[in-house]
């Protein structure tokens, strides 16, 4: 079980800590356990009950009704509404519910529903990747354990793979090379896996090279083949503090192929690049990249 400051929920759920602060003492509708200091730590039922809350408010229930409805009528109007309104923030927050309940089958349920719905890449892109965004930072901070994590990513992965193998490719003579790959120590690898799902879909031909991949092999690939591209994650290998370094000996190693970069240690991080390397901020660069239009 994991422990949330009133900070994370507030992240998590968007109702900001004044107004839980003002719940909790009008209502008495959560009930936080406190340190010895006096400040509020919140558990993953007190999680779930903030964002079901929070999806009610969003279609219009107001909290006076809420408080007064049972734990078990709750929930029986948040699956309601998250199995009829099939748009995406409504699928974030059943997402965020599976993964702290580790429910597999609901994880099933959200994916396959959406994937049917929107088609995979637009599920990705709108529920997926926001879900990740959102829950990133309780990941770099500790709130979120890692068996919650892992239980997630894993799942995430599994379905990116069988995706990726079910893409049929028609290579032609514009199709550009792309060689990824994430740095020696970096595990993180859903974005890379999209990004080869990505740039697959736009019949572009790809070297993945995947987690942990020393410097020395990376030059080895990169002069025998030849690509147009790298592209690789930062998320957390290397540090903060080796980001630049590690970016700036990219650029000197391979002065004749573009870079691009994207993850939690290179965007928005001051990186300093060389004009023809790219930080991609955003899906819809690299998919602009990958039909040639950049």
């Amino acid at each position: 079980m994991s422990n949330y400051s009133i900070r994370d929920l507030e992240q998590l759920s968007g109702i900001k800590a004044h107004t839980l602060r003002i719940w909790e003492q009008r209502y008495n509708i959560i009930a936080p356990k406190r340190t010895d200091t006096n400040i509020r730590i919140y558990d993953d039922q007190d999680l779930k009950l903030v964002l079901n809350i929070a999806l009610l408010k969003e279609h219009e229930y107001k909290i006076s009704e809420i408080a007064k409805l049972s734990a078990e009528r709750l929930s029986t109007e948040v699956i309601s509404i998250t199995d009829k309104k099939q748009n995406y923030p409504d699928q974030i927050h059943a997402l965020t519910i599976a993964m702290i309940d580790l429910d597999e089958e609901k994880f099933e349920k959200i994916m396959s529903t959406n994937a049917l719905k929107f088609g995979f890449e637009d599920m990705m892109i709108n529920i997926i990747y926001p879900f990740l965004n959102r829950i990133g930072i309780l990941w770099v901070t500790g709130s979120i354990g890692p068996a919650q994590e892992h239980f997630i990513s894993n799942l995430i992965r599994q379905k990116l793979i069988v995706a990726i193998d079910g893409q049929v490719i028609r290579h032609n003579p514009h199709s550009k090379k792309f060689v990824l790959f994430l740095p020696e120590g970096e595990l993180h690898e859903l974005s890379l896996l999209f990004a080869n799902y990505v740039l697959r879909g736009r019949n572009n031909k790809v070297i993945y090279l995947g987690q942990t991949l020393p410097f020395d092999e990376l030059a080895y690939v990169c002069d025998t083949q030849k690509p147009d591209y790298i592209f690789t994650a930062i998320t957390s290998h290397p540090s903060q503090d080796e980001t630049q370094k590690y970016v700036s000996k990219l650029e000197k190693r391979f002065p004749n192929i573009k870079i691009l970069l994207t993850g939690f240690q290179v965007i928005g991080q001051g990186i300093e690049t060389r004009p023809d390397t790219s930080i991609i901020t955003h899906i819809s660069q690299l998919i602009e990249i990958a039909e040639h239009k950049a």
